[in-house]
């Protein structure tokens, strides 16, 4: 049999539901011999798109068929390989084996590593050598010579540079090379240009007994045309395209380009790569077809839309000089009917509203409906949404391994090595859901807890070793004393499961080494669990193969690019949900969504940056490098992406929606967005009620806001024993006094905390107690305590450099005081010293930082303060009445050690903080003559007497409601805030 005049090319508009009509039309072919069929063989352009066809096909026959083969011609992107069919077992001169995708992204890091000018950690390695064999496949795919790369004729401005670069090419250029004649194979791509090669010279020789249809390619590859071309030409033979634009004319075709050279400079101007159909027709020049030898598929289904829709998304994706035809059109020509587009305000709203769509959607019997969006963020809520209705929408596009249970689980344990089982990591590790996971999962929660209020405050010493310091008893005062036993006594069990991992990465082991470790203790962390089901087994599956290969990968292995290396390995792993999701409503990729088509099609996400995505830049060769070579622009994906569109919006019903803010700040429209806009103009239809319906879904039908708290306990409930501290806070915020002290609410500190004033206070504190104590008062003495305390592990090296100069400083000038008072006759009594007395009842408790003896026999009290000190005015409204106090107590005999009622006739803050030029100075709430406006020295302890004697009888010895916010204008820390519900009540009327 001959070949055929004309080639057998036809087209599935946009308007279409494609896998549908194509079924539909295979079956008026050949559907009336069911061994015909059977023997019949289909080519689509991924295994993705054989599932959307044998989903077609099955809905199409109602009951027992016999299918064609569908075979898949393969995606090098994607790792897929060309299906069985093309690639027959057995043959004579079979062509090599293609190198492992595993294998291949090791040896090509090793090769960057060691070619690199640069340390490269493995983590970057892998990810640079990712993007060169990507060059390497582009380049094979367009079927250009590597050494190309050596005839770039470049201005002078850019040869310097590339001379640079291609000296990094050599990989490619020597190296990459004999490493695939040492395997025995060659790379993916140039296989299926050679198998596509084979197939074409075999079926030119003798063309197959059957039907062969290739459906919905769009690779314009010269390998895969040469395909095509083929089989177009053969009997039995027919190409069909999906969504070629058969309604531009004939100037708006030529004008997306490629376009011929220039006879005078030998360059060519650049296409419009970002046109839906600057794919197709590269792939038609590329056929020696033009775009009249396409004939229209005459069959159609159930779920296409109508024709006018293709013209009209035609009209919508003119080339940019002719968009000016938009002011021209007929009101039919621009009409997007069926088209709505919804607008919000965030993402979530847009999830929302998206969940809301679909769900309506499944209110009419037998309608289908679909999601596609790129933006996996977007999905995932919208299918944690569809669960407030029992529907569970299967997200077929996946999602990283590296988000779900068991990437995270193998992540955290890379990142707690990494850094030294610090605090965060390490309990992000042992809180992951994955750990213990059983019966035994809650106690050993309990004792994670534990240790987590324990890791509370600054950093402990790294390691391991650490934490088991952490939990040895301090000397002195423990508050924690009893939780530091308990989880002393626990820590053992998991220290063991987490040692190997600590000596698995001590020194520089391999990265096999490393790998074995997680994988090891991963297993015994989880009892298996990281393992199991479709997720641990893709998880095991990786892991195997980046053991297997890990010998030819990176030779320098740091255990701070673990986690990097891990999250990017991980995250190229997209995990499937297995089949048994809802029939009716589907959640797609634009992969996915290729050839598929729902009777309401909703597209997502239509922001620049998201549909289309910016193009990832390419760190080995620049756009006009590229363009050099002749490879496809960066802008190519945009061009799919595009397509995508067009092919989504054929669907008898679509929503298109974007929220006006990103995860990032305000987000752009797409250009896609604002080109459907501007064409439809006044036909613009706007779906505003699903926005209300998302709006008001979970808006309560009444609306109570709290109260100002005014908690009332009886008084036998309120507390006899008060600290002076917390006096303070019963006078500027009694709530706050309530929640503290009464219902014993505490704030806990954040987790690796830095070493913030409190901390900072109690060090200083520490410093000049046991400097006190050892009585030589010597400045020398203080000033190596200080420098002592900045050389403990858990002081932040941040915290060293900026704060210790200025400490420093300010002990020199204590001691400076300190040295100064005694040569005047002062004398130090006591310092860090608990008192107590009693007032109306109350047991007022206080601890001294300093105690001293006047020269005229007075006690002076003084306190230590790292930041700035109270105000004058402060002290005198009763709000920091803490200082006074302990003159009070001192006055009433309750420290020990100072024998009788003596009088306290001064009162000092010495601060630490800088005033003028210098760190440290001295001040003083009261003044001997009450000058400016400061109370009388003489009288301040009876002042502070009569206000807290008030504020017992209203709050402690009384009923008086404990309120919240009394004296707002007094600064507070806020600890309490969301326990008052504080942003309910504050600032309102009734308030």
């Amino acid at each position: 049999m001959g070949e055929r005049s004309r080639p057998a090319l036809f087209n599935i508009p946009a308007h279409r539901s494609f896998a549908d009509a194509l079924v539909t039309g295979i079956l008026a072919q050949h559907g009336d011999d069911p061994l015909t069929l059977a023997q019949g063989m289909v080519l689509l352009p991924s295994n993705r798109a054989i599932r959307a066809i044998s989903d077609a096909f099955v809905r199409k026959s109602g009951g027992g068929l016999l299918l064609p083969r569908l075979v898949a011609l393969g995606d090098a992107e994607l790792g897929e390989q060309v299906g069985g069919a093309l690639d027959p077992m057995g043959e004579q001169n079979a062509i090599p084996p293609a190198i492992g995708a595993m294998q291949r992204q090791m040896i090509l890091a090793r090769l960057v590593q060691q070619a690199s000018p640069r340390p490269v950690d493995a983590g970057q390695a892998l990810q640079l050598g990712q993007a060169l064999g990507a060059v390497l496949d582009q380049m094979q795919v367009e079927r250009l010579p590597v050494t190309a790369l050596r005839d770039i004729q470049l201005s002078d401005a850019l040869s310097a540079h590339w001379q640079r670069s291609l000296d990094l090419f050599s990989i490619l250029l020597d190296r990459w090379p004999r490493e695939l004649e040492r395997l025995g194979c060659i790379d993916l791509a140039e296989r299926r240009n050679r198998l596509f090669d084979r197939v074409a010279a075999r079926w030119k020789e003798s063309p197959p007994g059957h039907f062969v249809v290739v459906a919905g390619v769009s690779t314009a590859a010269p390998a895969i045309a040469g395909l095509l071309r083929r089989i177009a030409i053969m009997p039995g033979g027919s190409v069909v395209f999906a969504g070629l634009d058969q309604h531009m004319d004939a100037d708006a075709w030529e004008a997306i380009g490629p376009f011929d050279p220039d006879p005078v400079s030998g360059r060519a101007p650049a296409g419009h790569e970002t046109h839906p159909q600057y794919g197709l027709k590269r792939l038609l020049d590329r056929m020696s077809a033009t775009r009249d030898d396409v004939a229209q598929w005459r069959w159609g289904s159930e779920h296409d839309a109508r024709a006018v829709r293709g013209r009209n998304i035609s009209n919508a994706m003119l080339p940019p000089r002719l968009t000016t035809r938009w002011r021209d059109l007929k009101t039919a020509d621009r009409s997007l009917a069926g088209v709505e587009a919804l607008e919000v305000a965030t993402p979530g709203e847009e999830a929302q509203a998206i969940a809301i769509a679909l769900r309506e959607a499944l209110e009419t019997k037998g309608r289908t409906a679909a999601l596609v969006t790129p933006d996996r963020q977007l999905a995932t809520r919208v299918s944690a949404h569809l669960r407030r209705w029992n529907i569970e929408a299967d997200d077929s596009a996946g999602q990283p391994l590296s988000r779900l249970p068991p990437g995270t689980l193998l992540i955290a344990m890379a990142q707690a090595v990494a850094e030294r089982f610090a605090p965060v990591a390490l309990l992000a590790l042992l809180k992951h859901p994955l750990v213990m996971r059983g019966e035994d999962r809650l106690p050993w929660l309990e004792q994670v807890r534990g240790l987590d209020l324990l890791l509370r405050g600054p950093r402990p010493q790294a390691g391991l070793q650490g934490v088991d310091l952490l939990l040895a008893p301090p000397e002195g005062e423990d508050r924690q004393r009893d939780l530091r036993a308990r989880i002393g006594a626990w820590w053992p069990q998991a220290r063991a499961l987490l040692v190997p991992l600590e000596a698995a990465f001590a020194g520089a082991p391999d990265l096999a080494a490393q790998l074995a470790a997680v994988r090891e203790q991963a297993g015994l962390l989880s009892r298996e669990a990281v393992w199991a089901g479709h997720q641990g087994r893709a998880a095991a599956d990786l892991f195997a193969e980046m053991e297997e290969f890990a010998g030819d990968g990176p030779r320098e292995t740091d255990v701070r690019s673990l986690p990097l290396l891990l999250d990017h390995m991980l995250g190229g792993v997209a995990v499937r949900p297995p089949q048994g999701g809802h029939p009716r409503i589907a959640i797609l990729g634009l992969i996915e969504a290729r050839l598929m088509q729902a009777d309401f099609m909703v597209l997502g996400g239509l922001n620049e940056g998201v549909w289309p995505g910016m193009p990832a830049p390419d760190p080995w060769l620049a756009p006009s490098i590229r363009k050099e070579l002749g490879l496809p622009g960066l802008e190519t994906r945009i061009g799919l992406a595009a397509h995508d569109l067009a092919s989504g919006l054929g669907a008898p019903q679509v929503l298109i929606t974007r929220a006006r803010r990103g995860a990032g700040g305000p987000a752009v429209a797409s250009r896609f967005w604002l080109r459907l806009k501007a064409m439809a103009g006044p036909q613009w239809k706007s779906a505003e009620r699903y926005a209300d319906l998302a709006r008001n879904i979970d808006r309560p039908t009444l609306f109570a806001p709290a109260e100002r708290p005014r908690p009332a306990p009886a008084v036998s409930a309120r507390p006899k024993l008060v600290p002076v501290t917390d006096v303070d806070r019963l006078k500027a915020d009694p709530y706050a006094f309530y929640a503290r002290r009464i219902l014993r609410l505490s704030r806990l500190d954040p987790v690796d905390a830095d070493a913030g004033p409190a901390w900072r206070g109690t060090a200083v504190h520490e410093i000049l107690q046991r400097w006190a104590e050892a009585g030589t008062l010597d400045p020398t003495d203080l000033e190596s305590r200080a420098r002592t305390m900045f050389e403990q592990p858990e002081v932040h090296p941040l915290l060293r450099a900026l704060w210790q100069p200025r400490l420093m400083e300010a002990v020199r000038w204590i001691a400076a005081q300190v040295v100064r008072d005694r040569a005047d006759g002062r004398s130090i009594l006591a310092v860090e010293s608990d008192g107590r007395t009693e007032i109306s009842g109350i047991v007022l408790t206080g601890k001294a930082d300093r105690i001293d003896r006047m020269p005229d026999g007075t006690l002076a009290i003084v306190d230590y303060k790292t930041g700035k000190p109270p105000s004058a005015k402060q002290v005198k409204a009763g709000f920091a009445l803490q200082l006074g106090l302990l003159g009070l107590i001192a006055e009433h005999g309750g420290f020990p050690g100072i024998e009788g009622r003596q009088m306290a006739g001064s009162f000092e803050y010495w601060s630490l903080a800088k005033k003028g030029d210098a760190f440290g100075y001295r001040e003083s709430p009261v003044d001997p003559l009450g000058k400016r406006d400061k109370i009388v020295t003489a009288d301040f302890t009876s002042h502070v007497y009569d206000l807290f004697e008030q504020t017992a009888a209203d709050y402690l010895n009384g009923t008086k409601p404990f309120e919240a916010q009394v004296n707002p204008e007094v600064a507070n820390y806020g600890d309490y805030d969301q326990l008052m519900r504080l942003e309910e009540w504050y600032g309102r009327d009734d308030g």
